[in-house]
């Protein structure tokens, strides 16, 4: 079982949000029974196996064995990730493109830019599983308090100038068999999660 997903599926997108299946994904992050799963949701089990075979459909579920009981095989299924995210790619053509509007301080160019990485970190995760290899990645999440606006604008032009010196020490476009890589820093006010869930 993988910690996160990338669903780039727009059927299998459509599958995992469905209220009854999500709710199953959830419950399936330790193997069971359709018959196990009927009883902890409420549903006949002949609708759970059938919202089973539709989440295994589109490899959002694994049988994990298959047990003999009686004149029946009970079939244990298991969700293949921890936490799946929707890639924006699974919206094809409405999916956002930052360079439409490139504007450093727009939060809908942020939620572009944070939607392209989402496709793009997902197609590495997909490529790198089939090839049985890891994705160099790196990332920092932290927080910070500002004590007003001009100190945060400030900090996000001394951040943008560090970015933009180390990028030009390191960037070597003549380099052969070099690979590219790219760089987000984001900025935004944090949420807090305890407001949000309340």
């Amino acid at each position: 079982m993988f910690d996160v997903t990338v669903i780039e599926d727009p059927a299998a997108a459509e599958a995992s949000l469905d209220p009854i299946r999500a709710r199953l994904l959830a419950e399936l992050a330790d193997p069971n029974s359709a018959t196990t799963l009927a009883a902890k949701v409420g549903l006949p089990r002949q609708k759970i196996n059938y919202h089973l075979k539709t989440l295994e459909k589109h490899g959002l579920v694994e049988l994990v064995e298959e047990r003999r009981k009686g004149n029946v095989t009970e079939r244990v299924m298991r969700a293949t990730a921890s936490s799946y995210v929707i890639s924006p790619r699974a919206l094809a053509g409405v999916q956002p493109d930052p360079s439409r509007s490139p504007d450093r301080l727009s939060a809908r160019w942020l939620l572009a830019v944070a939607a392209r990485l989402v496709s793009d970190v997902g197609l590495l995760i997909t490529g790198a599983a089939k090839a049985r290899k890891r994705v160099a990645t790196f990332a920092i999440d932290g927080r910070i308090r500002f004590a007003s606006a001009a100190d945060r604008a400030a900090f996000a032009e001394e951040l943008a100038n560090a970015v933009t010196t180390l990028v030009s020490k390191y960037h070597d476009e003549a380099t052969e068999g070099g690979r590219d890589h790219r760089v987000i820093v984001a900025v935004h006010p944090s949420v807090d999660q305890h407001t949000q869930e309340s």
